[in-house]
């Protein structure tokens, strides 16, 4: 009795160490942003963000999926992000794919772009300047 339950706890934590070093490689965890507490504080972060990054992704409605990745290379974020959330990234070249683009406020190279009355599932490729 006593080794069955060794071996259950035992695979357990190979387990738990697998899923957890899993999403500890880049490109499987979340990054998404938070909005900080504030207001004035999200507007400057916000304001920082859209000047200085490639790209700027912030939801405006209640959700979208989000996906961005390096061409040929990580998937950054592949997510729900949920009103107010963020995410900003600098890579010379990136993949984006936005389940729900009237959701959305997208900057590039920070000017917006408007995606609004794209369908759903929309798809572009961001350079950056």
């Amino acid at each position: 009795m006593a080794m069955a339950s060794a071996a259950a706890v035992l695979v357990t934590l190979v387990a738990l160490g697998g899923f957890f070093l899993y999403r500890s490689l880049p490109g499987n965890s979340d990054a998404v942003v938070a909005p900080e507490s504030g207001a004035q504080a999200d507007a400057q972060s916000q304001s920082d963000a859209i000047d200085s990054h490639a790209l700027h992704i912030v939801v405006v409605g209640q959700s979208s999926e989000v996906v961005v990745r390096v061409p040929g290379g990580d998937v950054l974020t592949d997510t729900e992000m949920t009103d107010g959330e963020y995410v900003s990234y600098d890579q010379e070249e990136l993949e984006v794919t936005i389940g729900e683009p009237s959701a959305v406020e997208v900057h590039v190279n920070g000017e917006p772009l408007d995606i609004s009355d794209e369908d759903p599932g929309y798809s572009f490729t961001v350079e950056r300047e």
